[in-house]
């Protein structure tokens, strides 16, 4: 649509500079000429903005791919980590056992939400440099609360 509308309003103005080129004068043609070329600088800084503006919140395929990797091993390390809690806790005490149970359930569930998001992310691909900074807080917070866990049981 927007490609239809520019192409009757380039040609309506070419149709109209044409009509009045030949009814005006050099100096006119001169001053109607360096207004064209005023309205294309400014179309094309416009153009250019929107590009860089794009252009950063996408991310490139290979900048994609290096994050999901990361972001990918992590979550494994995450899963090993949960899986030496779930190993610790079989090992302690049974008064504890039930609390400890529900804090690991909740970070494999936080850990299974990180994967999901960014095997989800490849699919929509909006605002890269938002998703990727929330996300790697989301793990950092993560890996705290996993260590944390983890001092937490070997204190008891």
């Amino acid at each position: 649509m927007k490609k239809i509308t520019f192409v009757i309003v380039c040609s309506i103005t070419i149709i109209s500079v044409g009509t009045f080129t030949a009814c005006m004068s050099s100096d006119q043609k001169n001053k109607v000429a360096e207004d064209k070329v005023l309205v294309a600088e400014e179309k094309l800084q416009e153009a250019q903005e929107n590009a860089y503006e794009v252009a950063d919140q996408t991310a490139t395929a290979d900048e994609l791919k290096a994050f999901k990797l990361e972001s990918e091993l992590q979550i494994r390390k995450n899963d090993v980590s949960i899986a030496e809690l779930k190993v610790k806790m079989n090992n302690s005490d049974k008064k504890n056992d039930k609390i400890y149970a529900e804090r690991i359930d909740t970070l494999v569930k936080r850990n299974e939400n990180l994967n999901a998001r960014i095997y989800n992310y490849q699919k929509t691909q909006r605002d890269w440099n938002k998703f990727k900074r929330e996300f790697k807080n989301d793990m950092d917070n993560l890996g705290q609360a996993i260590k944390d866990l983890g001092v937490d049981n070997s204190k008891k």
